[in-house]
């Protein structure tokens, strides 16, 4: 992903890009039921915003899943937190399944030393009040208090997985905001940035237009040609 391509994605809004993406087909990015555990720390450097790295969860089998497999150190979930590159999102699999964690703050808090840009479950985290005082942004479903070993076994790390209903690619860009999560595939991910950033100046536009009392009749959409040339005065008075 391209320096530019991250920081323009840092400023826009999961709505705006999940807008760009349907109009290029892409109805299915968003990542259902998944919100930030805490609020605190989220924003201070904008969005969310890294390639992903993926974990797959499939349901436990109790003899294949005890306590003492956290021994082995080629464990799939603990090597793929020593593996998650820096500036990565890790995505979780957890098959929408909150009854037990899909981690911990431990190791939440070894993602974030090692510089890793955020971590996402469609399931659940346990630690969650120490999570949410982490500088580094994460999501979950809900707080879930059970070992991931009671419900969770850890399979495949780094292939294509689903998570809230949403296809995940490695190496899909991931953004979360303070309304959730999306991902881009990382082919148009470029492209997207630049759209979304074009879409939020409108739609800035158009705020300030509304708090004014104009009608969003030809203004939202631009069917009327004033609407466009008052676009257009705006952003040079704006520096937009």
């Amino acid at each position: 992903m391209k320096s530019e391509t991250r920081t323009l994605l840092q400023k826009v809004s999961t709505a705006t890009l999940c807008t760009a993406l349907f109009k290029r087909g892409l109805s299915h990015q968003f990542i259902q039921n998944v919100l930030p555990v805490s609020l605190g720390h989220h924003g201070l450097h904008g969005n969310m915003v890294g390639p992903a790295f993926t974990l797959r969860y499939i349901p436990a089998r109790e003899d294949l899943n005890k306590i003492d497999v956290f021994l082995n150190r080629e464990h799939p979930q603990r090597k793929a937190v020593e593996e998650c590159p820096a500036g990565s999102v890790m995505v979780i699999d957890s098959r929408k399944d909150a009854r037990a964690a899909s981690a911990g703050s431990i190791l939440v808090t070894r993602l974030m030393v090692r510089g890793v840009a955020g971590i996402v479950t469609d399931g659940g985290f346990r630690d969650s009040p120490e999570i949410g005082q982490l500088a580094m942004p994460s999501y979950h479903s809900r707080p879930s208090a059970p070992t991931n070993l009671t419900i969770h076994q850890a399979l495949d790390i780094n292939v294509p997985i689903g998570c809230g209903d949403a296809p995940v690619w490695p190496g899909d860009i991931v953004v979360g905001d303070a309304e959730g999560v999306v991902i881009i595939p990382a082919s148009i991910a470029d492209e997207i940035a630049i759209e979304a950033t074009e879409m939020t100046a409108f739609e800035d536009f158009v705020t300030a237009k509304v708090l004014e009392g104009r009608s969003i009749l030809g203004l939202y959409p631009p069917t009327d040609p004033q609407s466009k040339v008052d676009f257009d005065v705006w952003r040079k008075a704006n520096n937009r």
